[in-house]
């Protein structure tokens, strides 16, 4: 049975690496230093497809109209 990662509510390593386009180790490297958010279920880590992408808009900084904040602070016009 063969599903998207966008139809999973909770994703593996590999899912999870595969949707990032990293490796599985660097993925359990992020989740041990609880960089990312994700929690073990028998020993197994599992992740939460929504706490991932409230995660990503939060390392490529939130909405656009935030990053258009930051970039005009950048150059100087604030």
């Amino acid at each position: 049975m063969s599903t998207s990662v966008n139809e999973e509510p909770i994703l593996t390593i590999k899912q999870v690496a595969d949707y990032l386009k990293v490796t599985e180790r660097t993925i359990y490297r992020l989740a041990a230093a609880k960089k990312i958010p994700g929690f073990k279920v028998g020993g197994t880590w599992r992740f939460s497809r929504s706490d991932l992408e409230s995660w990503i808009r939060l390392q490529t900084g939130g909405d656009s109209e935030r990053a258009a904040t930051r970039a005009t602070k950048k150059r100087g016009q604030w």
